[in-house]
C-alpha cells in the first residue's frame, strides 16, 4: 500500500508518515511548477515580447481603453477632460541590462513565475489530496468548487495586477521626472521585479474570502468580528497594497478597493458558515 493510500484509509498515522505524505505533495507541486516554467523558458519570445514587456508598449489593451474613454468622457464633459487626456504609455524609455548575466537570470525568473502561475490550480489540488482525510464526505464532495473559486480568485488578482495596477504604475514611473536634467534609463531586473511584485502580491491578496472561510470554519473569526474589524481591516489592506505596490497613492488606492470588497465577501461568507454550522449543531441534538 502506498503512503497516499495509508492517508486515505487509515485514521491514525504517525507524525513521521504525514510529513513523509506532506513531502510528496510538495515534490509534485514543485514539479509542475518546473513544467510550467520549462514551457515559458522555451517559449521565451511570446512570455517577453507579448506578456511581460507588452505593459511598456503603447499599444498594451489597457492603453486604447484609457485613450477611448478619454474621447468618449470628452464628448460629455467637455470642460473636465479632453479627447487625448487619458491616452497615456506613449513613448516610454527603452530598458537597459547592466549585469553580464542580467538578462539569463531574468529569463529563468520570469519563467519560474510563470511557470507557478500555470501550475497554481494543481498545487491547490495538491493540497486539497493532503488534507482530504480530515475532511468530512460533504465537504470532500464541495472540493471541487474549492479547487475553481481558489484558483479563480487568483487569477482574477492575477489579471487585474497586469491589466489594471501594472500598466498604469509602469507608465508612472518610466514618464515621472525630478527635473528634465534627469533622464529615465529603467533596468530591466527592476522592472521585472515591480511587475511581479503586483501580479503574485495581487493574485496572492485576492484569496482574502478562502482564508475567512477557513478561519471562520475552525471557529476562530465571526462575521460580527470582521463588521466590528472592518475599519482595521481598511488599514491593513492599505499597509498590504503599499507593500505590493509601488510607492504612489494612486496604486495603493486601486488595490485597496478591491480588497474591501473582497473583505465584504468574506463577512457574508462567514455568516453563512455559522448558520451552516448552527444547523448542524441543531441537528445533532
Amino acid at each position: 500500500m502506498s503512503l497516499d493510500q495509508a492517508h486515505t484509509n487509515d485514521e491514525e498515522m504517525s507524525f513521521l508518515e504525514h510529513l513523509e505524505i506532506l513531502r510528496w505533495h510538495l515534490i509534485r507541486s514543485f514539479a509542475a511548477i518546473i513544467v510550467g516554467a520549462c514551457l515559458a523558458f522555451v517559449n521565451k519570445s511570446f512570455v517577453f515580447d507579448s506578456v511581460i514587456l507588452a505593459p511598456k508598449s503603447g499599444d498594451f489593451i489597457t492603453y486604447k481603453w484609457l485613450c477611448k474613454a478619454s474621447a468618449k468622457l470628452s464628448e460629455v464633459l467637455p470642460s473636465l477632460i479632453g479627447p487625448d487626456t487619458l491616452c497615456i504609455g506613449q513613448n516610454m524609455p527603452d530598458l537597459q541590462n547592466l549585469n553580464m548575466a542580467g538578462q539569463f537570470t531574468s529569463h529563468i525568473m520570469i519563467s519560474l513565475v510563470v511557470g507557478l502561475i500555470i501550475a497554481f490550480p494543481y498545487i491547490v489540488w495538491e493540497v486539497w489530496r493532503f488534507v482530504k482525510p480530515a475532511l468530512t464526505e460533504k465537504e470532500r464532495k464541495n472540493s471541487t468548487s474549492f479547487i475553481f473559486m481558489t484558483s479563480t480568485l487568483f487569477l482574477a488578482g492575477v489579471l487585474f495586477a497586469y491589466y489594471i495596477i501594472a500598466p498604469l504604475s509602469i507608465h508612472f514611473f518610466l514618464n515621472y521626472q525630478v527635473s528634465d536634467a534627469v533622464q529615465n534609463i529603467p533596468q530591466l531586473s527592476s522592472y521585472n521585479g515591480i511587475l511581479v511584485n503586483m501580479v503574485l502580491g495581487c493574485g496572492f491578496l485576492f484569496e482574502l474570502p478562502v482564508l475567512i472561510y477557513f478561519l471562520a470554519k475552525g471557529g476562530v473569526i465571526t462575521a460580527g468580528f470582521l463588521k466590528n474589524f472592518r475599519k482595521m481591516a481598511f488599514v491593513a489592506c492599505l499597509i498590504l497594497s503599499a507593500v505590493i505596490t509601488p510607492p504612489d497613492i494612486f496604486s495603493q488606492v486601486l488595490v485597496t478597493g478591491p480588497l474591501m470588497l473582497l473583505y465584504e465577501l468574506g463577512i457574508v461568507i462567514a455568516y453563512r458558515v455559522e448558520v451552516k454550522e448552527k444547523a448542524l449543531a441543531k441537528q445533532d441534538e
